[in-house]
């Protein structure tokens, strides 16, 4: 089609307006989703929900500048647009069929909510805080502030695992390594005492210790693992640092050895008494 014939089913008159509109529509939704952030910022309590009224009012934003753009710019009312409507469109869709795809699952996601902006998510080999989902991809923010753009479309056919669930707390799960021969019931105390006096500690629900034996490498050892709630997803590691270096630290304290330095200790034991055995054992008896 010749794109003089285009031409007539475009208003252009009604071309500034439109591009009014659109940058109207970029201003809004920028301040918008700054202010609600702020907003989240200083009202921790409700930052998770602040998060996602800013997921989807950017979502309806963008829907609704599309809409007034293609009302005030196109004429609509030609049938002859239509059809030619309809066979860009199906051009369209071939170009951009991953495009479109991921925008699909952009509303999914939004409606049907497996996780939420603000949640904790492990997806594939990256595992962060979902800062934005959007019409085309999902930004994740690792724990070592790299900044992950994962698209929609991927979501739908493989699993992701949310940890708070849109909840602010979340679990943290620390293990702990002790030599098997070791006072566990007191290393299993100095854990649970270290959770349940840490300054990120979320007290309204429980701190659990579970103890197991289990073989690490060609060792025996006794694992205690902790599983406790942070107050606030954000301070997930700053918890489970902070435990750690208190739990070592009172190990220290009360003599309980760690799998590394009792098996060193054995093996030097082990070669200490192996000379002597060495040293004690009789010679030839002289040469008459």
């Amino acid at each position: 089609m010749d794109p003089q014939d285009l031409v007539r089913f475009i208003h252009v008159d009604r071309i500034p307006f439109a591009l009014l509109v659109l940058v109207v529509g970029v201003v809004v939704v920028r301040f918008s989703a700054r202010f609600l952030d702020q907003l989240g910022e200083r009202f921790t309590d409700r930052r998770l929900l602040l998060k996602k009224v800013a997921a989807l009012s950017r979502f309806f934003i963008y829907l609704l500048i599309v809409v007034i753009i293609s009302t005030s710019v196109l004429a609509l009312e030609s049938e002859a647009l239509l059809a030619v409507a309809g066979s860009i469109g199906v051009a369209v869709g071939f170009a951009f069929k991953d495009l479109l795809a991921s925008v699909i699952a952009g509303v999914i996601l939004l409606m049907d909510q497996p996780f939420q902006v603000g949640d904790r998510v492990t997806f594939g080999t990256y595992y962060g805080e979902v800062k934005e989902i959007g019409l085309r991809s999902v930004r994740v923010v690792t724990l070592d502030d790299n900044l992950v753009t994962i698209p929609n479309a991927l979501f739908l056919s493989e699993a992701v695992a949310s940890a708070n669930a849109g909840q602010l707390d979340a679990m943290v799960v620390v293990p702990f390594y002790i030599a098997a021969a070791e006072d566990y019931e007191k290393a299993q105390e100095i854990v649970r005492e270290a959770a349940l006096t840490s300054a990120y500690v979320y007290v309204e629900k429980p701190v659990v210790t579970l103890v197991s034996d289990e073989f690490l490498g060609e060792r025996f050892v006794t694992i205690i693992r902790l599983k406790a709630y942070v107050f606030d997803a954000r301070y997930e590691k700053a918890f489970s640092s902070d435990i750690t270096r208190r739990v070592k630290s009172a190990f220290r304290s009360s003599e309980i050895r760690g799998p590394d330095i009792a098996y060193r200790d054995l093996d030097l034991n082990h070669g200490v008494e192996t000379l002597m055995d060495i040293a004690t054992v009789p010679g030839p008896p002289p040469a008459q």
